[in-house]
């Protein structure tokens, strides 16, 4: 997925270290999870090859976000704003939405806050994976410039063979009496800089991607990212110039049992998002 299961550039070295995830497995399954997929080696073989196929797609969006030179979020050096915790404020994050996304931020900090948090929901979601909605979402997040040159790429990195490995069809979508889990859900976002008409943001953000299916080999799993936005004051809105993705920071996992196939597909069918915001 666009969000990413894989980074752009570098990655940090998972809490716990390789191999050390504990797991507990639903009582009765003799170790199965969704009947087919086994969390021990071959799981572990399945989850490494959708994990490498989403880092080549992040490298092929990374690629086309490079521009001929630096944002202007990044130009002059502007001063670069304290960290601060991502407290509640009490203002409405956003007045209306374009196309079922939130638009409308407001032309601060905060807006700029929201605005990445938001983007970030979007750009993770099963929405990125058919082409038309794909194509909806990244021409209404992104600037014109940068949405003219990543549609095509993009379309490149989400190919016919990229999305079987996910169990989708050329379409992007999953078969009958499964349920595609694709979401990015943010814990916090931190304004690295800010000068009025740019921003540059860090998204701190729980992803889960999987097929929750009976025999699915790839079942919904967690991971855990940093989604980092460069974004320009355009049109009345925030939008997105470049963006780029690295691991962690991930918490030490828990000992939380597995859900069943049939759990994750209620869950996902009956809870759904928020808009993210202060």
């Amino acid at each position: 997925m666009s969000l990413g299961d894989g980074a752009s550039g570098g990655g940090d070295t998972e809490y716990g270290g390789v191999g050390q995830t504990r797991t507990r497995l639903p009582g009765g399954r003799s170790g199965d999870v969704y009947g087919g997929a086994r969390r021990g080696r071959s799981s572990s073989r399945s989850l490494v090859t959708v994990v490498g196929v989403v880092v080549l797609l992040i490298a092929a969006i990374a690629f086309a976000n490079r521009g001929d030179g630096r944002s202007s979020s990044a130009e002059g050096g502007e001063p670069r704003v304290d960290s601060a915790p991502t407290a509640a404020s009490g203002a409405r994050p956003v007045q209306s939405k374009t196309g079922g996304l939130p638009s409308g931020f407001a032309h601060d900090q905060q807006g700029a806050g929201s605005a990445a948090a938001n983007y970030a929901v979007a750009l993770g979601s099963t929405g990125m994976f058919p082409k038309d909605s794909r194509h909806n979402i990244v021409n209404a997040l992104y600037t014109a410039a940068a949405a003219s040159k990543l549609q095509g790429p993009m379309d490149q990195a989400y190919s016919a063979s990229f999305l079987n490995k996910l169990g989708l069809d050329a379409n992007g979508n999953a078969p009958q009496g499964s349920t595609f889990v694709s979401r990015t859900v943010p814990v916090g976002t931190k304004v690295e800089q800010y000068s009025g008409n740019s921003a540059k943001v860090s998204v701190w953000y729980m992803g889960l991607i999987g097929m929750s299916g009976q025999g699915s080999t790839n079942p919904v799993s967690s991971t855990w990212k940093t989604w980092t936005f460069e974004l320009q004051w355009s049109n009345g809105d925030w939008k997105i110039v470049r963006d780029s993705q690295t691991d962690g920071p991930a918490p030490v996992p828990g000992d939380d049992k597995a859900a069943s196939s049939d759990e994750i597909s209620k869950a996902t069918e009956e809870y759904g998002g928020f808009t993210y915001a202060r």
